[in-house]
This record gives structure tokens, sequence and C-alpha cells, in this order.
């Protein structure tokens, strides 16, 4: 894993979904079993490029989203490779049950691409805003989930999902991602990255969270604190080694998702924690409730879903830390 870090996070010129459809063009250019279905979206993920360039392995089977993943699996079992597109919320809830039976559990070979997750979905509103998707998939077994960063591990990663067999999930937002990582970079699939380094506390994020950690740490140590921040886009298989080692070296952990905070990323770190090393720990997330129609700023506040919000966990943390750590000396005081 080689992994270069953007000097200047800002907006990537070009939209998330437009790279998604010049990397599955290259793909689909050396190999001819790759096919692409989508349900009635294919101007919104802006794949209209790849249905001219490959008529013949392009299916929009329309607004039927159970019947896409169906599809789907039909097509693995003569040996294609399907990329299927819908919105999140579809893709996780209304498709649960094909994805589980026809994909996982018939051990076939398709990849989902859920797009607009979480307060990206913005307008589309509450019905539309996949808050659960990761967490509803995550039962599956045998199931991949990995939510790219920006452009430049979306790319990698869509490029590493070809050949291994199975079923994969890609939660994509769609839009000009925050750039976080440069060209050149190359990640591991189930392996943690590590952003920035720090002692005090560690914050582990994922998705559009990340540029909000790197933030959060950048202040933090103004007043003092070295936060260490790490991005887990996998988030199944996790990176059980990594949350271990963050919590043996900085005592205290705070995870940041554009999600649910029921069964995502924090109830998936705080599993390894409970199991393997408690220490403190603190979710940044959306507190389980139904999401909402508005633009991305006044989302991001509405579900506190800011460096702000992850800055002041990681005080929180780091106090509980300091205070257990005061409890413990003051028993083996008194034991003494």
């Amino acid at each position: 894993m080689s992994i270069l870090l953007s000097e200047k996070r800002m907006p990537e010129k070009e939209l998330m979904r437009d790279e998604y459809t010049k990397t599955l063009i290259d793909i689909a250019q050396d190999n001819e079993n790759i096919v692409a279905l989508d349900a009635d979206l294919v101007k919104a993920i802006g794949m209209s490029p790849f249905f001219n360039a490959f008529p013949h392995r392009s299916f929009d089977v329309g607004i039927q989203e159970a019947n896409l993943i169906g599809v789907a699996a039909g097509l693995s079992s003569t040996g294609k490779i399907p990329f299927a597109h819908t919105f999140a919320a579809f893709a996780s809830r209304r498709a649960f049950d094909q994805i589980f039976l026809s994909a996982g559990y018939a051990k076939l070979n398709i990849r989902i691409i859920g797009t607009d997750p979480g307060i990206t979905a913005e307008f589309n509103g509450g019905t539309h805003m996949a808050m659960e998707d990761m967490g509803i998939l995550r039962t599956i077994p045998g199931i991949t989930l990995i939510e790219p960063v920006d452009s430049v591990m979306l790319k990698n990663v869509l490029k590493q999902i070809v050949d291994p067999y199975g079923v994969f999930y890609i939660r994509l937002f769609r839009k000009n991602a925050i750039k976080v990582y440069e060209e050149g970079s190359n990640f591991e699939i189930g392996k943690a990255v590590e952003l920035r380094p720090g002692s005090d506390v560690t914050i582990i994020a994922s998705g559009i969270m990340v540029s909000e950690a790197l933030k959060a740490a950048e202040e933090l140590e103004k007043e003092g604190i070295l936060a260490r921040v790490v991005n887990i886009f996998t988030l199944k298989p996790i990176d059980k080694e990594a949350v271990i080692k963050c919590a043996e070296e900085t005592g205290a952990i705070v995870t940041a998702e554009n999600h649910n905070i029921i069964n995502c990323l924090g109830s998936a770190v705080a599993e390894i924690l409970g199991e393997n090393y408690p220490v403190p720990m603190e979710r940044v997330g959306v507190d389980d409730v139904f999401g909402e129609v508005g633009p991305i700023d006044y989302l991001h506040e509405r579900f506190g879903l800011t460096w702000q919000a992850i800055a002041n966990k990681a005080k929180l943390v780091i106090d509980r830390k300091t205070k257990g750590q005061r409890q413990l000396s003051s028993n083996q005081i008194q034991s003494h």
C-alpha cells in the first residue's frame, strides 16, 4: 500500500460519478465480461458514455431494484461480471432479500454501486437518504463493503474488485468529493490508512467524514492535542488489527461516519474494542433519526457531521481516558 496525501483538501474538479464511468469503461475495454446494469438512473450516475460504448453489455431494467439484482445474479451465473447501480437507499432496503439470497447465499459474483449515501442525497430527501445501507448489508455473510473517499481511491478500488470473486458493495458519493489522496496512491482492500499520527486520541473516519476528521485534528493540535486520523474505507472485512493498535497506542477512540451510528463504523469498532481492548470511545454520526431535505452544508450541521463535533468528542473521550487513568492509579495506591 502506497499512500500520497493531498496538501490542499479542495473539492475535486471531476464528479465522482464521471470518474466511476470512465474507470468502468477502461476496465470493460480490457475485460469483455464486464456488464453494466441500472435501475432507470443512467443519467443520474452519468453512465450514458458506457451505454454508448458497450450497447450490448448495458442494461437498464427500469425502476425495479429487486429485479436489478436478480438480473445481475443471472448474468453472473453465465460468467459475466455485473456492476449494478441504483441509489443506496434502494440498493440496501429495497433489494436486500435479493442480495442476500440471489447473490450472497447463491455464492455469485456481483458488484453493487449504491449512490447518494447519507446526507449526500440532499434534495432527494429522507426517503432517498440512506442512513442505514452499510448496516443492513453488513449482516450478509462474505460481502465486501467499501466507501471510497475521493476519485483517486475510487479508481484504484474499482480496478481491484474486477478479479476477486464475490459480492461487493461500493458506497458512492456522486458529486465533487474533497480531495484527500493524490494520484499514484494504492490501497489494500480491508486495510486501514493512517492519514495523520497522534498519541492522545485516534479519530477513525469514513467517506465524507475523513476531511472533517483531518480538520478536527488540525484544530485540536492548536490546543496541544495530538489526534491520530485513520481512514477505514472497508467496513467489511474491517481492519481489526489497526483498530486494536490505535486503542493500545492512544487509549481513546472517536469514530466519524455519514451513517446511522447503529451498525456501521462506530458499531464495528466498538465490537472490536469490547472483545479485544476496551478503551473510552465516542461516536459521531447520525443519531438514529430519519433524513430530511436540504443542502449539504445545512445537513452537516443538522445531523452533527462536522469537524467541531469530532473535536468535541475527542476532548470528551480524552477526559474519560484521563479520569480512568486517575482512578486506576488511586486504586493501585489504596491496594498497597
